[in-house]
């Protein structure tokens, strides 16, 4: 069976799809909606770091780079949820959306905004290829998942190409702020599963617009405070253009397909879906940024891509549990 896919932006009760710009492909229900979806959302994602290092060269300081963006994006949310009438979450949803900005309204904005003040933006990009296994970990914990052993093996493979970047990459010895990545890492990855596993039931782009609008009491008057001691920004078209792809793409269209497809192919497999990251970023930062491509990056991005590969081809079926809700 197939039917039209729409892309890009998520908006009527029923979760179907009104869009800007949309392209049509037929698909398969349930695991190719996933991966499509999914694989849009890795697109909009793989953006992020360069458009980081643009906005912080263009004049933007870590505090409106790492926060700005999600009160632009939540400005939107509160919009959307209102002109759409979304009810509202009840009960323990509060807490799980909590967990979701916890993860990715916070922690990894404001951790990989620190770390590309130190490094390269395709450096950056390999560390990132560790999301997907720590994806996969945090859909066992939270989602409820069990991936066949393939998976874990195609996964756990794609992490070692990881780690031995990061391992030889720095002169021999791991930079620093590679810890800094590392921790943006972990808390995206648990906001990952949460959300991917919470949308089942709210819906994709609800779950992201409803964790930005639960952080907009902490991050405004938190920027208001930035602002009044700082003053406001003073910054180049390059680096509000870089700012605007955040803000508009990175924390909340990019949401709406990358939820929508963990919810539709499962966390732990659409998951790995973003091992491919590292080499769309790779690719954005030497033709955009300027910045060195070395060989060894090439071969670990190239690794990592034929382990998503692998990861999508495992047969065995993802049994759900009852942790995930």
């Amino acid at each position: 069976m197939t039917r039209p896919l729409l892309l890009f932006i998520f908006m009527s009760n029923s979760d179907n799809v009104i869009l800007v710009g949309a392209i049509t492909q037929p698909y398969r229900a349930g695991r190719m909606e996933g991966l499509a979806a999914g694989g849009l959302g890795v697109l909009a994602f793989s953006f992020s770091l360069p458009a980081t290092r643009l906005a912080e060269g263009g004049g933007l300081d870590l505090v409106v780079v790492g926060f700005g963006r999600a009160i632009v994006a939540g400005v939107l949310a509160l919009g959307l949820l209102a002109m759409t009438r979304q009810k509202r979450p009840q009960g323990m949803d509060w807490l799980r959306i909590a967990v979701v900005a916890a993860g990715v309204v916070f922690g990894f904005p404001f951790f990989s905004a620190l770390a590309l003040e130190h490094l390269s933006a395709a450096h950056g990009a390999v560390i990132v290829g560790l999301l997907p296994a720590a994806t996969a970990v945090a859909a066992v914990v939270r989602a409820g998942e069990r991936p066949p052993l393939p998976f874990w093996l195609a996964s756990g493979a794609g992490l070692v190409a990881v780690l031995a970047f990061a391992a030889f990459s720095g002169a021999g010895l791991p930079q620093p702020a590679d810890l800094l990545v590392l921790v943006a890492v972990a808390l995206c990855a648990f906001g990952y599963a949460e959300g991917g596993a919470l949308a089942r039931r709210l819906g994709g782009w609800q779950v992201i617009c409803w964790a930005l609008v639960m952080s907009l009491p902490v991050l405004v008057p938190l920027m208001a405070v930035h602002f009044w001691r700082s003053g406001m920004p003073q910054a180049s078209a390059t680096g509000w253009g870089g700012f605007l792809y955040l803000s508009f793409v990175s924390m909340f269209l990019g949401f709406f397909a990358w939820y929508r497809g963990l919810a539709r192919g499962g966390v732990a497999r659409i998951g790995q879906v973003q091992l491919a990251q590292p080499v769309l970023t790779l690719l954005w930062s030497a033709l955009l940024l300027g910045e060195r491509v070395s060989g060894g990056m090439v071969l670990a991005a190239m690794a990592v891509l034929v382990c998503v590969l692998l990861t999508q081809r495992t047969r065995a079926p993802f049994r759900a549990g009852k942790g995930g809700g």
